[in-house]
Parts: C-alpha cells; structure tokens; sequence
C-alpha cells in the first residue's frame, strides 16, 4: 500500500510513501479537502537526512493505530523543507513563536483556511522527557478543534498578526543622514567585541552545546584581522577551524564535514553531511589558507572537495543535497570503527593510525572510535620524532584503505535532489578552491555545473528559474536565496575566468529579482517570488542561519554589481539594506554574520583592481591566490570598453595591476606585491 507521496521525486517524501497515514504533499487537493470537510491540517515538516524525522516516522507514522487517528481527524500533509524553505520558515516561525523553540521534524496544526495554531517538534509514542505522547496530542487537538472551535481561530489570528509583526523585527527606520552612525570603525570593533564574548577560547566555535560551524562568523574574524591587525581575530579563527577539522565533525577518512557537533570538542558529530555546510566551510578554509598557508588546510580543501566529487556529484554536473545521518537504521554506523577492525585492515600501520586518531579497545562514543585527532599532522611528527612527510605519507595511506572498506558498508540514504541555492554556494567553494590552491579542476567544476543550472533550471513565464531538479524535471519556483546565491557565484566565476557574459548574466538575475521580489517600503526582498499564491505571508528573510540571508547576499550582489555597470542607485540600496539593520547587527552578530561582514566591507571601503595585458599568465594566478577582501575585480586580455572599470586601460604585453577607488586608479604595477604595499596605503 502506497499513500499519495509515492508519484513524489523528494527522497524525504518518498520515505513516508508506504507509511500507512494517508500523506498528501502540499498543494491545493489537500487544502480543498480540509475545507470541504472542515478537518485541522497537520503538516509534518522535516528533511532526508533528519535522524529524529526518521526516529518519529518508525514510532509513530508508521503505526497502524497512529495512522487511524491522524486519517480520522486530521488532513495529513508531508512537507521536505529543503523543497519548501518558505513553508518551513513561516510555519517554525509559528511553532517558536508558541513554544519558545524549533527543531525537525515539525509539526504543524492549521484551520482549514492554512492558518496555525498549535505545534512542536518531535513528539514520543509514550509520554517521556516532558512532552506528551503523539497520540495525546492528536487527541487534545481533535478534541479542542471540535468544542472550541471559536478559541482556536482567534489564537490563529492572534499569532498571524504576529508573524507579519515580527516580519519586520530588527529593521530600524533610520535617517539617511545617520549613515555614519552605522558605518564607523567604532561600530566594527563592537561587533567583534560581542563575536569574542561568544567565543569558546579552549575548543574553537561559538557558544555551548551542540555546536555548529559558524562559517560567516569565522570570516568575519579573517576580514577583521586583515583591516586591523588584531592578533585574537585571527587567532580564534583559526583555532574553530583547526578544531572541527581535527574532530569528529569531520570524516577523517573521507572527508567532508557533518552538520554539527552535539558537545563542546567537536567530537560527536551529528553525521548527516549537507552539500550546503561543506560548500560554505571550503569557502571560509581557502580564505584561511589564502592568509596562513597552512598545509593542512590545503589538504582539508582538496579532502572535502574531493568527498563532495565522489559522493554528492550527479552524472549531468549538478550536486546533490545531502547524505543521511543513518544507515542500517542506527546514527553514525556508517562512520565509526572498532580498534580491531582497523588492526585487520591495516595490519603493521596501525598502530601509528590509531595513536594519532585516538583509537582504544573501548571505543569513545558506543564502545566504537569516532576518529579524531589531537595534533595535526605537522604537529605529531614532532611528537613521535618522525618527518611530516612520512606521517602524511602514512596516514593517507591508510586513511585510503580504510575508505576502501568502508564503502563496501551499507551507505546512508543519498537525498539526491539538486537545488539551485546550494549549487550555487558550491560554485563559490570551487572558485575559492581554485583561486586559493590554483588546480584547474576547480574552475572546470564550477564552469560546468554553472552550465548544468543556467540549462536545466530556467524557466518559462513569470517563474525564471526554478528551486529543485531530479530526473531531468524542474519543480518549485525559485526563492530569493536561489537567486542571490546564483548571482554571487557568477560573480565568483567572472573572477577566476576574465568572462564577462557572467556578469551580463549576474545583472539580469538581479534586474529579475528587483522586479519579483522587492519590498518598496525598505528595500528589502521578499523571500518568495511576488506571483506565488500558497504561502500566508511572504517573508522577509534578514537572519543569517545554516545559510546566509538572502538579503544579505543581494546586498553585496549589488554593491559589486553597482560599480561593474556604474549603477549608483544599486549602491544606494545595498547601503540602505545593510543601514536599515545596522544596528541589530552591531549587537547580534551571532545571528548577522554575512551582514556583519558586509557592514566591515562598506565601513573599511570596497577596494577596486583591474588586471590588463595580452597575456596574463602567472600574474593572474598569484593575484588570486592572495587574500585581499571586499574588491571588485576584473581582468582583460583585450580592449573592453562596455565596463566603466576597463575603460580606457591600456594593453601590454606586460601586464598591468591597477589599484582603484570609485573608478579613480593609481598608477599600474607589474607585480602582485606590488599591489600588496599599494594596498597598505589605502
């Protein structure tokens, strides 16, 4: 027996297609039948690799009994989140609002009309940590929705006019004239001083338990330490990252990093591994590199991009979303070994292997290792009196023959849905990856997977571009997080190839999403696109969370783009956006990290740089390979004067590196160090 999940193509969905609830997906036949018999919604919100989705859907969803009661009373509908970010976002709102916390999976309970008024996160079978069970919820609310029907549709009201209220929250009303009010170094320094009271100065990241990488936050630090020098930005940076890719959090065997750590050290990983998590911590690792040039970075870059090609790479060129946190039905399996197992497999290596993993008998999470080191590699050669090379020689060995085995394991559920949002912050990572390390892999990747999107998502009519692809099919019109992660990443391709025809591309996304997406009144965007008719409010996304704020990204999307085409009224508006919740984000900027970012950029000043010359060679290369932040760049091999920026430069056959600000250009140099001193005197 199959529900109305199973013509579905989410893998998350298609989990729930045989349970016995009569699922709908979301859309107009489940909404017409609620109304039709005057029923409450339940909508069950969650994602692939959820381990507590998984949890609640074997203990509840999957009982005959349970699935009585929710056929019964309720219209039953199954949302992926990943697939309707917009859904998730209004109705967590809700549930946060109601319950003071959020989490997946999420259950929702609306009026016929769609309009909550009850909710929470993972429900038990039988009464346990202080939450009822599932089924006396179903009963509660069934039992109310019939004898107080009155009650709940004020509350339901109540709490929609609290979600277009606090739809608003953080954005202040403020003066044009109080600009320098926001954008002034003193104002910077504050918000490191709040990024540095959150920081754990021992283990690296931000805040208690379960810990998440924080990536913006990191760059934030990286880009402050390079406008001020202040030793503890850098410092703490590093030490995040050094952490998590010394821990559990990360796949020593096969690279790539899981969603988030459940202690303090790094240790125990939840172990779902999401393509968006390692796309954004390739991006922040080449910056570190870029600034350090740590070998181990190096090697963690080319790790983890190297688990994504193997793993999260679709024949056609796109990437797919995500690997589950569970195989055989238990978290982790997949992952951990006994020390015996590694003893057979390694034989005379492992002892070293184990040393340096901290591999016992008796295991450090379920009397299994969760590999983790201590020291990097550099670091225990020292210890063990042995050359780096030959301890990185060994444990690459070994690590590959371990991988070897390990994929002869039952792998976790692939999710293998590809979204434009997330392909477009892995764009970013390989033209990071490429600029930092210069392999020309990278590049290829993401010119290749930029075609893949630009050919298979767009659309026809009002809906440009779409959210999802499986199986040559495209579903669900874009968001705004979609359009501005794509636009970011044809900047980044414009960058490390000199081709214009991505900016060209970039400008009519962004003229798109002005035209769809605008909110008048601030300036803002909506996060869904203004046709789209089965959402009970758009929101306006101004939080960074697991991805960065879309209206954070369009903010530096059109700043960039602004001085590309000499657009001023872009520049205006991204000043506007980044003034408007400057100072939410001076005080909060755990929750602001991109906008933090942007608001140090606009304060320190956008720097502009400009490469000529008949043949680049070298030079282009080890432009890139620096870590100078918040400029626009372009390079030509040929006259170009459509572009403010080209105009007017000369062409050599050596070429020429221009420093520029608001279009006005010292003299050129030669050299990329060159370039490095002139940069010291702006």
């Amino acid at each position: 027996m199959s529900n109305r999940l199973a013509a579905e193509s989410s893998p998350y969905l298609l989990q729930h297609a045989h349970n016995p609830v009569d699922w709908y997906p979301w859309g107009e036949e489940a909404l017409q039948k609620a109304r039709k018999e005057d029923k409450p919604i339940l909508i069950s919100i969650g994602y692939s690799a959820c381990h507590w989705c998984h949890v609640m859907e074997r203990e509840s969803f999957e009982d005959e009994d349970t699935a009585s009661v929710m056929n019964t009373d309720f219209v039953n509908i199954k949302i992926d989140r990943e697939e309707r970010p917009d859904l998730d976002h209004i109705y967590m709102d809700a549930v946060q609002a109601m319950t003071g916390s959020g989490g997946w999976p999420l259950n929702v309970f609306l009026t016929p009309e769609g309009k909550p008024f009850y909710g929470g996160t993972y429900f038990p079978p039988r009464p346990a940590f202080n939450r009822p069970s599932w089924k006396e919820v179903l009963y509660s609310i069934s039992k109310t929705f019939r004898e107080k029907r009155q009650e709940i549709e004020t509350h339901s009201k109540e709490l929609i006019a609290h979600l277009v209220e606090t739809n608003n929250l953080g954005l202040q009303k403020i003066n044009e004239s109080e600009t320098a009010k926001i954008f002034n170094q003193e104002n910077i320094a504050e918000i490191y001083g709040h990024v540095m009271k959150m920081a754990d100065k021992e283990q690296g990241g931000f805040g208690k338990a379960p810990k998440f990488p924080q990536s913006f936050i990191i760059r934030f630090l990286l880009k402050y330490y390079y406008y001020t020098k202040t030793e503890d930005a850098l410092k703490q940076a590093l030490l995040s990252l050094d952490k998590m890719i010394a821990g559990g959090i990360y796949d020593q065997v096969g690279g790539g990093f899981a969603r988030y750590a459940t202690d303090e050290n790094w240790l125990v990983p939840h172990f779902e591994k999401m393509l968006y998590d390692n796309a954004l911590l390739v991006t922040v690792i080449c910056e570190a590199y870029q600034l350090t040039k740590h070998p181990h970075y190096r090697r963690t870059i080319v790790q983890t991009l190297d688990f994504i090609f193997r793993e999260l790479l679709s024949p056609e060129g796109g990437f797919y979303a995500a690997l589950d946190a569970d195989s055989e039905g238990e978290e982790g399996k997949y992952y951990v070994w006994e020390k015996q197992e590694i003893d057979n497999i390694l034989q005379d290596d492992a002892s070293l292997f184990c040393a340096y993993y901290n591999v016992s008998k008796h295991g450090n999470w379920e009397k299994k290792n969760i590999l983790h080191a201590s020291l990097n590699e550099e670091e225990f050669s020292e210890k063990e009196n042995l050359s780096a090379e030959k301890i990185i020689a060994g444990l690459d060995a070994s690590r590959k023959k371990l991988l070897a085995v390990r994929r002869k394991r039952v792998p976790p559920l692939l999710d293998d849905k590809i979204l434009l949002g997330w392909n477009a912050l892995m764009i970013t990572a390989c033209c990071k990856a490429y600029s930092a390390l210069g392999l020309e892999e990278y590049k290829g990747r993401a010119i290749n997977n930029a075609e893949f999107l630009w050919k298979n998502f767009k659309g026809q009519g009002i809906y440009y571009f779409h959210h999802s692809y499986k199986n040559g099919k495209t579903s669900i019109p874009a968001f705004l997080d979609d359009y501005a992660y794509f636009i970011n990443a044809l900047i980044d391709l414009q960058e490390i190839t000199g081709n214009v025809e991505y900016l060209h591309k970039a400008k009519e996304l962004t003229e798109f999403v002005i035209d769809h997406f605008s909110e008048e009144n601030t300036g803002y965007f909506y996060f869904s696109h203004k046709e789209q008719k089965d959402v009970i409010i758009r929101k306006k996304e101004v939080y960074d969370g697991a991805t960065p704020s879309g209206n954070a990204v369009m903010a530096y999307n059109l700043f960039y783009l602004s001085v590309i085409f000499d657009k001023p009224g872009w520049k205006q508006r991204a000043i506007k956006s980044c003034r408007i919740i400057g100072k939410g984000v001076i005080h909060y900027p755990g929750s602001f990290g991109v906008w933090a970012t942007m608001i140090q950029a606009i304060t320190y000043g956008f720097i502009e740089v400009v490469i000529t010359g008949k043949v680049l060679g070298n030079i282009f290369k080890d432009f890139l390979s620096n870590f100078i932040p918040d400029r626009v760049f372009q390079s030509a091999t040929s006259q170009n004067d459509q572009f403010p920026l080209l105009r007017d430069k000369p062409l050599s056959q050596t070429p020429l590196i221009f420093l520029c600000q608001e279009y006005s250009c010292q003299n050129p140099v030669t050299e990329v160090h060159e370039l490095i001193r002139l940069l010291e005197t702006v």
